[in-house]
């Protein structure tokens, strides 16, 4: 009895290893439709590109909702990967400089799957994996700006409105770079990293001496 046993146990964990790796296997047939036609693919479309029947894709997922839900999680996940490297900057400005940069790398370099994020983060299954991946982010960055605003002379109450802050003005100002590319991803982290943290003051000096820096008709550097 105990050989069945572990004979059977050893099946049923092979069985769930070859489940989960077709699994990971249609989720990057999702992906790779997701990329070329946006986030409102169908689910025929998805079976189709892996060349199996909408009624396997169900068997995996449950319905086009545990895809997406699945997705999410995935896409969640890379987004956290690009922004670690951004906590390892010694100096709290760079460390602010280097995740914006980050956040604009992953949305200049993933567009669709940051577009798929947003919408996630308004649909009923999803909202809520995007939300908890903010409230985590927002914690960490307000962890972080306690003993700079202390040092400052500010209450460090004021750490996670002040996160809070970060968080959506790099989020509106990345969603708003998605479309309009209106200038070269450097320039853009240079003037949010200035404005957040020393202020509109500090961003029209700055500009003023990149005016005077670079005469009218002169090419910048591109953000790639």
């Amino acid at each position: 009895m105990a050989i069945e046993t572990t004979a059977t146990r050893a099946r049923d964990s092979k069985r769930a290893r070859l489940r989960e790796r077709r699994r990971e296997e249609l989720l990057d047939v999702a992906d790779r439709v997701i990329q070329r036609r946006g986030v409102e693919v169908s689910m025929d479309e998805i079976a189709s590109e892996a060349g199996i029947t909408k009624p396997v894709l169900y068997r995996h997922f449950g319905d086009k909702d545990g895809l997406y839900q699945a997705l999410t999680e995935r896409y969640i996940d890379e987004l956290k990967t690009a922004l670690k490297p951004a906590t390892e900057a010694s100096e709290p400005r760079d460390r602010l400089a280097a995740a914006i940069d980050a956040y604009l790398v992953y949305v200049e370099r993933e567009p669709e799957r940051y577009r798929f994020l947003l919408h996630a983060s308004e649909q009923s299954r999803t909202a809520g994996i995007v939300a908890d991946f903010r409230r985590r982010h927002i914690a960490e960055c307000a962890f972080t700006a306690e003993d700079n605003l202390r040092r400052a002379g500010v209450h460090p109450g004021f750490a996670e409105p002040w996160a809070e802050c970060v968080s959506g003005m790099i989020r509106a100002a990345g969603t708003s770079w998605l479309e309009t590319r209106s200038l070269p991803r450097d320039r853009l982290v240079d003037y949010l990293t200035t404005i957040l943290w020393e202020g509109f003051s500090s961003l029209r000096r700055a500009t003023a001496v990149g005016a005077n820096q670079h005469p009218r008709g002169v090419t910048h550097r591109n953000g790639s």
